[in-house]
């Protein structure tokens, strides 16, 4: 039986051979069957490439054409055990060596996948992987007209994982960017209303809240956001008449117990929920405000408890006046709409505002073992005792609470127990709390368990730092005045510091240009800029803080 000497076709008598040839490669570009290179029409072309380019194994110098098996022999192999598989060859490599190219679907268990810097082809065998990386350099060698050297290789690959590390870093600094502004409410994600309204219809969805109870509560809302006033459904009253009885008929282990004037306890809202706690701790001290006589003159226009919008656009009216204007711009010089947090500052600007005298102490450090405060619970003694040294057990005091700040959170001081055994103990209203555990204080019953809520021993108190805002009197106007120049003042200094700074960079900056060729003036230089900068680094714009230490 005859074979085709161009495609290996087995053929019977010769007739068969010239119409084969006449139909199979006359008229068509020919290919070689062993390397796939195109070759000029017509059948001599072909054949001298076969000889000239695949001849036999032979004696040196001798070219021997290869015979039709061996052209079948040529035929595409598998790259992996060597078995010739002809067009089922992609398929014979994905069922029997699926394993080492990672193929989906592949059972690989733990094995290590390496991939290809190239092309991203995973394997689990590093031998198949250099040789397929091989494959990608010869091809771009081919297409350059050139050789790629292993420093150009490297030089490529280490700027590929430059990029793509760049990349994922501003990614990750992006998406924790988006997450502080969400954490502090400063992500434009709509403030109180927006959320109030979306919580309760979250709770509609869910089967909790009935939908006339949706609209008899969102009606409520809206008018005191209208009126700029507090619903009062998430106020507790009495607790602190509650507490003075408790005082002087039960409790053994307390040798003396001071409390605040009345205070009303705020707790968390849908609206607020999160975020809220600073704005809610003013509320407690204004509650205690408006039941003292002293400050009736400061509070003329604050009869009633405002809401939390009120209570950020009150924040932004005290800005506008020029109180904080660091803080301000750490805002945008805008709250009202917003879910920003507030801390200690924002509370000192909004009283100051409001004529009511007050200071800010800074416990910016531990002073106790474990990482305790015994300063701050000593501070606070001296606030409830100063002026009320009386041998009565329970003394209920005039000094209105005490704002407490530490990160992330805030709570109000309304009282402080001595214990027999000299210790301390603060008591806190905390926002967090729900109405229904406040009211428990409330019944005649209590065995002081409920106390717990309150209760805050030194060793309770582990945060880095805190911060107090303390109620001392009524400014008058000179006084609210002078406080005023003095934000202005601190503004003034600091931008002509700026100022200042940037002159003298620039002289020694030129300076050394001048003077490159001379090595000691360029150090001297040098070292000057460097202690503008460090002069520069340490001015800012001083906040209402007085530290303890």
């Amino acid at each position: 039986m005859l074979a085709c000497d161009l495609c290996g076709q087995a053929l019977a008598p010769e007739a068969a051979g010239r119409r084969h040839r006449r139909r199979a490669h006359l008229g068509r570009q020919p290919r070689c069957p062993l390397c796939g290179a195109a070759a000029a029409p017509g059948c001599d072309e072909l054949r001298r490439h076969v000889e000239a380019a695949h001849p036999q194994p032979g004696p040196p110098g001798s070219r021997r054409r290869r015979s039709p098996p061996d052209l079948a022999e040529g035929l595409p192999e598998c790259p992996f055990c060597g078995e010739a598989a002809g067009r089922e060859l992609e398929a014979h490599i994905r069922a029997r060596h699926g394993l080492l190219l990672g193929a989906p679907g592949a059972d690989t268990g733990n094995e290590q996948l390496y991939e290809c810097p190239m092309c991203s082809l995973t394997c689990t065998n590093i031998q198949i992987l250099e040789e397929h990386v091989d494959l990608h350099l010869e091809e771009h060698s081919f297409s350059e007209g050139g050789n790629i050297t292993d420093l150009e290789l490297a030089q490529w690959l280490q700027t590929e994982e430059d990029k793509q590390q760049r990349s994922e870093e501003e990614k990750r600094e992006r998406e924790e960017f988006k997450k502080l502004q969400r954490q502090y409410g400063l992500d434009n994600s709509g403030g109180y209303k927006q959320q109030f309204l979306k919580n309760m219809e979250r709770e509609v969805d869910r089967g909790r809240m009935q939908p006339f109870e949706y609209h008899k509560r969102k009606a409520d809302m809206m008018e005191c956001l209208a009126f700029g006033i507090d619903d009062g459904k998430t106020k507790t009253s009495g607790v602190i008449e509650a507490l003075c009885k408790y005082y002087q008929n039960e409790n053994k282990d307390v040798r003396r117990v001071w409390l605040s004037t009345g205070v009303d306890h705020f707790h968390s809202s849908l609206g607020d929920r999160g975020w809220g706690c600073g704005y809610r701790n003013f509320q407690m001290l204004l509650s205690s405000l408006l039941q003292n006589s002293l400050y009736n003159d400061c509070l003329r226009d604050t009869t009633l408890i405002p809401s939390i919008p009120k209570i950020q656009s009150m924040i932004e009216d005290a800005w506008r006046e020029g109180f904080d204007p660091h803080g301000a711009s750490h805002f945008n010089n805008r709250l009202h709409g917003s879910k920003a947090w507030i801390g200690a500052c924002e509370i000192y600007s909004l009283l100051t505002s409001l004529r009511i005298k007050c200071q800010i102490i800074d416990f910016h450090k531990p002073t106790g073992p474990m990482g305790t405060h015994p300063r701050l619970f000593e501070w606070i003694l001296r606030y409830y005792s100063t002026d009320n040294e009386g041998g009565a057990k329970v003394a209920c005091t005039s000094k209105p609470p005490i704002y407490l700040q530490h990160q992330g959170h805030s709570r109000t001081v309304v009282g402080i127990e001595e214990r027999k055994n000299k210790t301390l103990c603060l008591l806190l209203f905390d926002p967090g709390c729900p109405s229904q555990e406040m009211q428990k204080l409330l019944k005649q019953n209590s065995d002081g368990t409920s106390l717990k809520l309150l209760r805050k021993f030194v060793g309770s108190l582990k945060e880095k730092q805190y911060q107090i805002v303390a109620i001392d009197g009524v400014l008058s106007l000179e006084e609210k005045a002078v406080s005023i120049s003095e934000n202005s003042f601190c503004l003034r200094k600091f931008k002509r510091i700026c100022i200042s700074s940037l002159i003298l960079k620039c002289i020694c900056i030129c300076g050394c240009v001048v003077s490159f060729f001379h090595l000691f003036t360029f150090l001297v230089l040098l070292c000057y800029c460097l202690l503008i900068l460090c002069e520069l680094s340490n001015h800012r714009i001083p906040r209402p803080r007085k530290f303890c230490m």
